[in-house]
């Protein structure tokens, strides 16, 4: 049988580099290569281990003998072992056998930079090359725009194991979700998708959040090219897509990172730090320049490798606070006596700052709950760096209060009001996202009160408010067309629904909201700044109504917005208004082709009549339970 060549990737500058946590392209020389040396064909595998006594590969294709291809250290100290072996090729499976200098543990591990693993719940990684010709030039070449900050950012949380199944039950393909799924994104309106982490996983009712392959998409729904084709499809339809990534903890799986040499290598070795309480799972040691190196290299590999637009980065506030989860004694204070994780802090800054030095037109998003400040403010301002951070309080206060019967709202309108108060402190993205239909919460449309009319016209409104609120949206599958059931991950979203006039009207509602924030500059242009809102009125707790003003660069793409949050139409109803030019209704919820009753004139026009504190007035019936857009 063939032994191991000694043969590297590594020049000593990629030692340096990868030793003071500075090279981010690790996916290059660490993992399995199909390559050629001296002619001959065969595989490069390099793997760190820095306190391995010996490392094998194992596989079929030596019958799993720990002895007959064992890597070569390197002697440098980078605990680097690696070597060529002959006639290894392209769908080889393998995985690493270590013994440890730490008392002789033996592990027996997945590479954790393999590209492609075995379909769960096998757990050997596969040599894998995933050749594609890429089809999304005219996209990575005008991307820049699309991504930008003052651009619509409408976000389709999807979860590609239940969106939708056949009717065997069965995971649509990457494939079949190049056709499907990007056809219905792109009817709808959205302008981006945001997957559910597709990085291998082992156990499905995780989610995907715990994950054990950071650098392979995961098996289930094919071949790392067939993720590829479902990536250029997105882009050839002018779809962006997030993926989210999960730098905060991986589970201690067997064959995973956990415990990997025989020593705590990518978790942090105090407890405190490196085990989280909620998910039973392993943290990262973010003061280790290694895993500082693997962490920022896999974020740099789905941007490189895969052309994605974005990601989302979760649950971040684990990651920023040391007694996370924690009572007084289980964790130990930094340096200055308090509770940041300056490790985790740091390896966040210097992530983000090498995405956006080395990629134009994409986005970070943290998914943080706390009220840290700077989220997403630049590092050199003294922030974390990220694009985006997801607005969880007003996502709360929101659904707090939609929750509520009507005739109750007026004592609470605060719990909407309150949200500007602090809007731009941040660039906030509007979340109603998977953890909202989850565990007993009940769908979005099942959080309404009332009668069914009632439940869809107030989703309606929610969904009205929510697209004319500042800041960028996201809506989690399924909400788009008032699935009833919560959601469950081991079926299809119940599309049946769509046949039924009251879901098929939310479904219209979102198309044209979508049409509207990606048609209408004021929404968009200074979402993220207060030049972009005024109020006209958020004062009127005993009628539920609000009116404020969205504005783009332009004053003439103005636009009125106009909520009534009850289901008493409120008749002959005057409100101040900037102009004296007529006004044209572009929206109403309670349109009859959404399901509603139909109330509301297209178009009014301006008295000169002062009304609060402003020169001009109109008159007009506000529609039950409804958001009216005037422009």
């Amino acid at each position: 049988m063939s032994s191991v060549i000694p043969h590297s990737f590594f020049s000593e500058f990629d030692i340096n580099l990868f030793k003071s946590g500075k090279h981010f392209r690790l996916y290059d020389k660490l993992g399995s290569h199909p390559t050629e040396v001296n002619g001959v064909a065969g595989t490069y595998f390099a793997v760190w281990a820095p306190t391995a006594k010996s490392v094998a590969v194992v596989g079929n294709f030596n019958g799993w003998d720990d002895i007959a291809h064992k890597l070569n250290v390197r002697w440098d100290s980078s605990g680097i072992w690696e070597g060529f072996i002959p006639a290894v090729g392209q769908g080889e499976i393998y995985k690493y056998k270590i013994v440890s200098n730490n008392n002789d543990i033996v592990t027996e591990k997945a590479d954790p930079f393999a590209r492609y693993c075995e379909h769960p719940p096998k757990t050997a990684s596969v040599v894998w090359e995933a050749a594609y010709d890429w089809k999304d030039r005219d996209w990575m070449e005008t991307r820049e725009k699309h991504n930008a900050l003052d651009q619509p950012y409408s976000v389709y949380e999807v979860h590609l194991g239940s969106w939708k199944r056949n009717a065997a039950n069965e995971f649509l393909s990457y494939a079949e979700l190049a056709e499907d799924l990007v056809a219905y994104v792109k009817k709808m309106g959205f302008t981006h998708i945001e997957l559910m982490p597709i990085m291998e996983f082992p156990y499905d009712p995780s989610w995907g959040y715990q994950l054990t392959g950071y650098f392979a998409p995961t098996s289930r729904f094919g071949k790392p090219e067939d993720f590829k084709l479902l990536v250029d499809k997105f882009h050839q339809a002018g779809i962006g897509i997030i993926l989210d990534w999960v730098p905060s903890h991986f589970p201690e799986d067997a064959h995973g990172l956990g415990y990997f040499d025989g020593s705590h290598l990518y978790e942090h070795p105090d407890r405190r730090k490196g085990y989280h309480p909620d998910w039973k799972s392993l943290i990262f040691n973010y003061g280790r320049n290694e895993v500082r190196a693997f962490l920022i290299s896999n974020a740099i590999f789905w941007l490189d490798q895969f052309h994605v637009d974005g990601l989302r980065v979760d649950a971040v506030a684990s990651m920023l606070y040391l007694d996370y989860s924690r009572e007084d004694g289980e964790w130990e204070p930094n340096m200055y006596g308090n509770n940041e994780n300056l490790e985790a802090m740091s390896f966040i800054r210097e992530m983000n700052q090498e995405v956006y030095a080395s990629f134009s037109g994409v986005q970070t998003i943290a998914e943080e709950s706390t009220a840290f400040t700077g989220v997403s403010k630049p590092v050199h301002f003294g922030g974390l760096g990220f694009g985006m951070k997801w607005m969880m309080g007003w996502m709360h206060d929101t659904l707090e209060y939609f929750k509520k019967e009507p005739i109750y709202r007026k004592h609470h309108q605060n719990d909407l009001t309150f949200s500007m108060t602090y809007a731009f402190t941040e660039n906030f993205m509007l979340p109603f996202s998977h953890d909202e239909v989850v565990y007993g919460k009940k769908s979005l449309v099942y959080r309404m009160p009332g009668d069914e009319w009632q439940r869809f016209a107030n989703l309606r409104v929610l969904f009205g408010y929510m697209f004319t609120h500042p800041g960028a949206n996201l809506v989690f599958m399924g909400g788009e067309f008032g699935q009833t059931s919560e959601w469950n991950f081991e079926q299809s979203l119940d599309w049946h629904l769509t046949n039924y006039d009251f879901h098929s009207g939310i479904q219209k509602t979102i198309q044209d909201l979508n049409a509207i924030y990606k048609g209408e500059p004021a929404l968009y242009q200074k979402q993220f700044s207060p030049e972009g809102f005024e109020w006209i009125s958020y004062n009127d707790h005993e009628n539920s109504v609000m009116t404020y003003i969205r504005k783009g660069n332009d004053p003439k793409d103005d636009l009125i917005v106009i909520g009534n949050f009850t289901p008493v139409p409120r008749e002959k109803y005057r409100i101040g208004v900037p102009t004296s030019k007529q006004l044209r209704c572009i929206f109403n919820s309670d349109d009859k082709k959404y399901a509603g009753s139909g109330i509301g004139k297209k178009t009014v026009k301006p008295s000169d009549k002062p009304w609060n504190g402003r020169e001009r007035s109109i008159e007009l019936t506000i529609p039950p339970l409804s958001v009216l857009i005037y422009k």
